[in-house]
């Protein structure tokens, strides 16, 4: 397995685990890869994705809202919801990953970890996000600018 897929695998078992039990992500992520070492590249994609994700959490809660609102954050599968942030994360705040890498990673994400109906569901709520972008961009998040 690539090592940036292994990496975001690490990432959503990491935040699944900050999502539910509160544990303290540092501890968890070391966990994990003591477990399953990974290379040092993998190590620190996965550590700032963990990073970034829980310092913009609050934002991605808003436009996850916003983009799905049929499905209120509460009610919403805990899996699907940190699918939902990595990818955000990835692909509109930190704008490294191109988006539809990072929307395919994400359902490959859900098809592992969620229900049948969570590729579907991730590509839906990604898809309509991307169609958004230069607007989200400019009213939502403190991005970056690409350099």
């Amino acid at each position: 397995m690539k090592t940036r897929r292994r990496a975001r695998r690490v990432t959503l078992e990491t935040l699944y685990e900050y999502d539910i039990a509160n544990h303290p992500p540092g501890e968890v992520l070391e966990r994990r890869l003591q477990e399953n070492p990974m290379e040092k590249t993998g190590v620190e994609f996965a550590s700032r994705l963990i990073q970034g994700v829980i310092q913009h959490q609050e934002e991605m809660d808003t436009l996850i809202a916003k983009y799905a609102p049929e499905w209120p954050l509460d009610q919403m599968a805990v899996i699907d919801r940190n699918i939902l942030r990595i990818a955000i994360f990835e692909f509109l705040i930190e704008a490294e990953t191109p988006v539809k890498v990072a929307i395919n990673e994400a359902v490959e994400l859900a098809k592992t970890y969620g229900s049948d109906s969570a590729p579907r569901f991730i590509n839906g709520v990604l898809g309509t996000l991307a169609d958004h972008i230069p607007q989200l961009k400019e009213h939502f998040l403190p991005l970056p600018v690409p350099e």
